[in-house]
């Protein structure tokens, strides 16, 4: 995995680092990536899930669904990986680029992957509250506002 993704975690890395990001990491297993960075005090994780080498969309033609060489899978799949590491580098430069212009702030733009004291992300804390609150219509206590 690491060749399909040097080019774009340099991006990320270099974007990071103008907007004043004190810490950056990497690291993948299996078919999961992940970034992390430190800035204002916070620190923030993405994981960036990768497509199975084995999906059909990279062992078998769009058209016709010929099966596909070894080597050609190899390339649609490193294709879908690069795309993947793009639209994550657009996507935490137009998150910095918002807060720099202060149309938000660093805590709104990346509130679901800044990482609690627990280890997880606000995000996978608060989204299962969110939809169970959905679900039966009443708000999570931790969510609800007192006037």
């Amino acid at each position: 995995m690491p060749t399909v993704s040097e080019k774009s975690r340099n991006e990320i890395e270099k974007i990071l680092t103008r907007y004043g990001a004190t810490g950056f990491a990497y690291a993948w297993q299996g078919d999961m990536a992940l970034i992390g960075f430190n800035m204002n005090n916070r620190m923030v994780r993405f994981r960036l899930p990768m497509p199975p080498k084995d999906s059909r969309e990279f062992t078998h033609t769009e058209g016709r669904g010929s099966k596909r060489s070894p080597q050609d899978a190899q390339k649609a799949w490193e294709q879908a990986g690069r795309q993947r590491w793009r639209a994550l580098a657009l996507a935490v430069k137009a998150k910095l680029e918002a807060v720099e212009s202060q149309i938000t702030s660093f805590e709104t733009e990346f509130m679901a992957h800044i990482v609690m004291p627990n280890g997880k992300t606000a995000g996978e804390i608060l989204l299962p509250q969110i939809e169970d609150s959905y679900k039966n219509g009443k708000m999570p206590s931790l969510l609800e506002f007192k006037t």
